[in-house]
């Protein structure tokens, strides 16, 4: 070793050669050069070779300092030099103990850390000192001290495992296989990766009693790892934690596919003195869900994030049956749902009210799950293709709500057997107090959720009692009837909350505990119908991870993952991070969560002399080969020097050779682009473009959206449809005259083909010789009603009762009513809007007058003294009577009625048109003067 620098000599002897360079300079400076060639002239030539004397010449300087270069080099070769030598540290009083970090961080510096390890086995090998040796990442551990052979066995077999090293353990090895002998060194070969059990491990290393302890670690740790993923509505985020935060630092996030193939990439960026950063792949909604994992470019470990199943983003479809309402979105239980998964999954809504075109529609889109909030009817036209998409894997979630409740009981799509009609407080079936939810029992998905006792329920859909009513229960109430239920239907599910999904029967939507309910239940969905799921339990290894972040089938070593009961899985001996499952559908298990960061070890204090060293290859640099590389070019160059000094490269210039070809390059040929691009298709030339040709029915279309016109399905019987468009027409302009709406003449529309939402209010008459509708006629009104509009049904035949009628009209319009998803009804109430929305009235006359008047139910939840109606939200979308109300009110070109009314008082006639006008008006206002705000005000304007 020279003193002050950090080189060592293997053979300094050799060095004594450096007193022979000048010798060597005195031989080489008398060395002629090569004789003067001269053009052939005999007389010249004779002139000098007559000479009598030679004398030498002397060697140019610079060649004779070249070869003098050569022969240094040769001789510094030759002495074995070595830049940074390593330290002889071992203590020789006792055995070596190695303990070696062979976790996920030493993957990228194995090598390094195996040559490290073998420098020291070989430097005990030459003190004949036994070696212990224990690997942190291993279950099992040898640490018992053998022969140097036996170590440099164990080292070679060792390799790098996607685990965390667990030093305590190793140190337990230790002690156990030393017991009262106490090793002369401890060489530890840390990743620089801290754990929980860094602290306890290194502390008891001094219980070993060594007489010298060595810490070889890398110089500037670079551990990265990715510890979370999250697919959100616009893009992928990734967070990552690293060792050292010192400078900033910018990586590239690749995601793959199933395949490893790249589908996209982002940036990851550290800020200087961040470990933690958060990064972004911005990729389509389909290209996210195909990602099977994400590492960091040009990084190899098996701290990368693995992907299943469960991280891919849903798409979940959202259907209603309430009609639409935008000025109250607080009243619609699409609101609450889209609030809550919003942030978790993509939704999308139908874009028509009509369910035979709207569920085929959203199920072409491949949602993951379909949410139905108050759906009672479906068309078959809607309920064939759903109950086939359930089988193949879809999950449907169902929300109660009146419609619901007045569904046929063997709905197909229900996962219980309900019970008709609702039980709320004050009803037949009612409890005393809003009942709370019970805790959830441990098979239910919701298991570990903490029980909300804030949430009640005062209404819900009660289900059948039956053997397996329990095991579909997923959260009930403190009563213990069910609140959630659900049934395996093929590969897929149909859950039932048995509430609505606004806050008029429960608290539970108004909840944050709403969101948690629907986020377990839309993760247990699949991403697709059809594709493969694992579910909870115990599943076997499939695909592992080794230390380098490549997947390798499993070996036997692993054991199945159990994830019955709700248990998180964490990373182990037992499970290394990998795939669980099959191919048809995994777990994936990373090693590490969102919440794990990396931090540096901290060395403690040790009563033996402590020693450190890095972990570089390069740190120990041999100058042999670098000096016998520098002399043999140096010889090669002195070679050249001496044939070009002795002319070994001249050659005779002949007369028109004396000038080389120039290098001549031709221009280029310059390729010229064509800049204008031809339109060769017709219609698209300037004043070639053309609006679509005209139809029929567009001017009746045009003049419907210019002013109000009250409408009548056209039946095809003649008298009856003539009837209706007379009896409208005279409603139309008895409105003028008595109110500040001014209609237009009502017009006849066919539900098979006609636009139905430009008219308020559309009036169906039954008719003995009219044609049954169709299913789609029937679906196009169900969607008309679900998007605000109302249908006046006249069965013409004083009906009394709805379920009680049997006259031909009653069961026509019973068979029409069968095909439509319609709430619960009830004869128009003392308080109901309908009496007072223009006149006050107590009956709802037509040519007949004893027929009640059909309405949507609504429960009487306020008290009569305050308000001055009951409170409905919305309008009713249905209205049945079997007065005959166009007969009343059809008059002829001279203004005399047709039809005499029954019985024949000229007052009932006035009332008709009364009744008429308030159902008009309540159509068009809504429940506005049931709403109390206003009572002021109107006051104030009539004492005016």
């Amino acid at each position: 070793m020279i003193a002050g620098l950090p080189i060592a000599f293997g053979a300094p002897a050799i060095l004594f050669g450096l007193l022979a360079l000048p010798v060597i300079w005195w031989l080489l400076r008398l060395t002629p050069p090569r004789p003067a060639a001269e053009p052939f002239a005999p007389l010249a030539v004779l002139a000098r070779v007559l000479k009598p004397e030679e004398t030498p010449s002397r060697s140019p300087w610079w060649l004779t300092a070249l070869r003098l270069l050569i022969a240094a080099l040769v001789i510094l070769a030759l002495a074995e030099p070595v830049l940074n030598p390593p330290e002889r540290t071992l203590n020789r009083s006792g055995p070596l103990a190695l303990m070696i970090d062979n976790s996920w961080a030493s993957a990228s510096d194995w090598e390094e850390r195996v040559a490290a390890a073998e420098a020291l086995i070989d430097e005990a090998g030459s003190s004949d000192l036994p070696v212990s040796i224990v690997f942190t990442a291993e279950p099992r551990h040898d640490a018992t001290p053998n022969t140097v052979e036996r170590a440099r066995d164990q080292l070679r077999a060792a390799r790098p495992r996607p685990l965390r090293p667990e030093r305590d353990s190793a140190v337990t090895a230790l002690l156990a296989a030393f017991g009262q002998t106490a090793p002369g060194t401890v060489a530890i070969l840390a990743d620089g990766v801290d754990t929980p059990d860094t602290g306890s491990a290194l502390a008891r290393i001094s219980d070993l009693g060594a007489g010298a302890i060595r810490i070889i670690g890398a110089e500037n740790p670079s551990a990265l790892v990715l510890n979370g993923a999250d697919n959100g509505a616009e893009a992928l985020r990734v967070t990552a934690s690293r060792l050292e935060g010192e400078a900033a630092e910018s990586f590239r996030l690749v995601a793959r596919d199933s395949r490893g193939r790249e589908i996209a990439a982002g940036p990851l960026d550290f800020d200087a003195g961040e470990n933690a950063a958060t990064g972004t792949i911005s990729a389509p909604f389909e290209i996210r869900n195909d990602i099977a994992r994400i590492d960091v470019a040009g990084r190899q470990s098996a701290a990368i994030q693995l992907l299943d199943d469960s991280f891919r983003r849903r798409r979940v479809a959202l259907i209603s049956g309430e009609a639409a309402d935008i000025a109250q979105p607080l009243l619609s239980p699409l609101y609450y749902i889209n609030r809550a998964l919003s942030p978790y999954a993509d939704l999308i809504e139908a874009d028509t009210a009509d369910m035979s075109a709207a569920v085929p529609e959203l199920l072409r889109l491949s949602p993951a799950v379909i949410v139905m909030a108050d759906i009672g009817t479906l068309p078959d036209e809607a309920t064939r293709p759903l109950v086939e998409w359930i089988e193949r894997g879809g999950t449907l979630i169902r929300f109660a709500g009146p419609r619901l409740a007045a569904a046929p009981a063997d709905d197909p799509l229900a996962p219980v057997l309900l019970r008709k009609g609702e039980r709320e407080l004050g009803g037949a079936l009612s409890w005393v107090e809003p009942q709370p939810l019970a805790d959830y029992p441990p098979g239910s998905p919701f298991a570990g959720l903490p029980t909300p006792r804030d949430v009640t329920v005062s209404r819900q859909v009660l289900a059948e009692p039956s053997a397996d009513l329990a095991d579909r229960t997923w959260a009930s109430l403190a009563d213990g009837t069910p609140l959630v239920t659900a049934a395996n239907r093929g590969s897929g599910r149909v859950v039932m909350f048995h509430v609505t999904a606004e806050a008029s029967w429960s608290t539970l939507p108004i909840s944050g505990h709403f969101v948690d309910m629907l986020r377990r239940v839309v993760q247990l969905s699949r991403a697709s119908a059809g594709g493969g799921e694992a579910g909870s339990g115990i599943l076997a290894p499939w695909r592992l991870l080794d230390a380098n972040g490549a997947l390798v089938p499993a070996g036997g070593d692993a054991k199945p993952l159990d994830l019955s009961g709700g248990a998180a899985a964490s990373a182990g001996h037992d499970n290394p991070p990998g795939l669980y499952g099959t191919e048809d559908g995994f777990v994936a298990l990373n090693l590490f969560k969102e919440d794990d960061a990396l931090s540096p070890i901290g060395i403690p204090e040790f009563e033996a002399p402590v020693t450190r060293a890095l972990l570089n290859r390069e740190s120990a640099v041999d100058f042999r080969p670098w000096l016998f590389g520098a002399a043999l070019a140096a010889l090669i160059a002195d070679t050249l020097i001496v044939l070009i000094l002795n002319g070994g490269f001249r050659g005779r210039i002949r007369p028109g050779n004396a000038e080389t070809a120039n290098a001549r390059s031709g221009a280029a040929a310059a390729g010229l682009v064509l800049a204008a691009v031809l339109s060769l298709g017709t219609g698209f030339g300037p004043g070639t473009a053309r609006a679509q040709d005209s139809r029929p029915g567009d001017a009746e279309l045009l003049e419907s959206l210019e002013e109000t016109r009250l409408a009548y399905v056209i039946t095809g019987d003649d008298a009856t449809d003539e009837t209706s468009r007379r009896g409208l027409d005279s409603l139309s302009e008895f409105l003028a005259s008595r109110t500040a709406l001014e209609p237009g003449a009502s017009i006849g529309v066919d539900i098979e083909s006609d636009q139905l939402s430009l008219y308020p209010l559309i009036y169906w008459p039954m008719s003995e010789d009219a044609r049954d509708p169709t299913p789609a006629g029937v679906s196009r009104i169900d969607a008309y009603m679900k998007s605000g509009g109302t249908v006046l049904f006249d069965t013409r035949d004083r009906i009394a009762e709805l379920g009680g009628g049997s006259s031909a009209l009653t069961l026509k319009m019973q068979r029409i009513l069968s095909g439509l998803d319609i709430p619960p009804l009830e004869p128009v109430p003392d308080d109901h809007v309908l009496t007072k929305s223009f006149f006050l009235l107590d009956a709802f006359a037509g040519r007949y007058a004893d027929g009640p008047l059909w309405v949507e139910a609504i429960p009487e939840t306020d008290d009569p003294a305050t308000r001055p109606a009951r409170a409905g939200d919305g309008v009713s979308s249905i209205l049945i009577t079997g007065n005959d109300m166009a007969a009343a009110w059809a008059l002829d070109e001279r203004g005399y009625p047709l039809f005499s009314t029954v019985p024949p008082d000229p007052w009932q006639r006035e009332y008709a048109f009364r009744a008429g006008v308030n159902i008009v008006m309540y159509m068009l206002t809504g429940n506005y003067k049931a709403d109390q705000v206003h009572i002021p005000a109107l006051l104030e304007r009539l004492g005016q």
